[in-house]
């Protein structure tokens, strides 16, 4: 059988996978950190994959968004996943397991995906509620099921995204925070569960992102005292990293 790098493998294979080809050679050359996003396509999802290649990292932004930003199109080091519908469980395994075989490994997730919605209990119904819960537990949970047996292999880590408002909520805040504070037990649940396997499991809990959204939405604010999307992508790296090899079941407030 030809190898990886045989000129008969270049000569059969489609054009269009020419790139994907040499970058899988190039990750087990240099034996590459891969990274999962899901969410990737937000504006911390972006933040965290250009800082994560800028630490030699190989990063898959996964997004339910049927087109990427045409920004993130040529950039070295990102692979761009559309259409990934999180709560398709079986699917979301088969792509995990994919991007394992192309990369080598899969070194660390960061379940960034998610959503907000500001609205006062007696104004909210059940679908609501449960769309918070989807949104951003679901989401984590079945993401992180689909990593488990690859983060296994690596002996990686998962960061969830949690939220400071679930430590204590505000008016209109409780569907939100309910499904926020979810995120935070699954966090301390599967730190648990995965140790044996030395895999760890931590949480960041940002207050307030400075993002287009937020200043839109809370114009009057001081966007001084938000947090960067920049400031929280280099916490969860470094929670990803084999720095943090001792924090494991962790919800780190972020705040300013």
């Amino acid at each position: 059988m030809a190898s990886d790098s045989s000129p008969r493998d270049l000569d059969n294979m489609p054009a269009i996978n020419i790139k994907g080809y040499f970058r899988h050679l190039f990750d087990r050359a240099t034996n590459m950190r891969n990274m999962i996003v899901t969410g990737g396509f937000g504006v911390l999802g972006r933040a965290l994959g250009r800082a994560a290649v800028a630490r030699d990292w190989h990063v898959a932004l996964v997004d339910i968004a049927p087109e990427a930003p045409a920004e993130l199109g040529s950039e070295p080091g990102i692979t761009l996943y559309t259409g990934v519908d999180l709560l398709a469980e079986q699917a979301t395994r088969t792509l995990f397991a994919e991007i394992e075989q192309r990369h080598g490994t899969i070194d660390a997730l960061a379940n960034i995906a998610g959503g907000f919605e500001w609205v006062m209990t007696e104004q909210t119904d059940a679908g609501i509620w449960r769309r918070m819960y989807e949104m951003n537990v679901l989401t984590a949970v079945s993401a992180s099921v689909s990593a488990i047996a690859g983060l296994s292999r690596s002996k990686g880590s998962i960061v969830n995204i949690g939220a400071n408002a679930a430590l204590k909520a505000g008016a209109g805040m409780g569907a939100y925070t309910a499904a926020k504070a979810g995120v935070h037990r699954l966090t301390e649940g599967l730190a648990e569960e995965l140790r044996p396997a030395g895999v760890r499991v931590n949480a960041v809990l940002p207050s307030i992102i400075d993002t287009p959204t937020n200043r839109l939405s809370m114009p009057d604010a001081d966007f001084t005292a938000w947090l960067s999307p920049l400031e929280v992508a280099k916490v969860i790296l470094f929670l990803a990293s084999s720095e943090a090899t001792a924090v494991n079941g962790v919800l780190l407030p972020l705040t300013k």
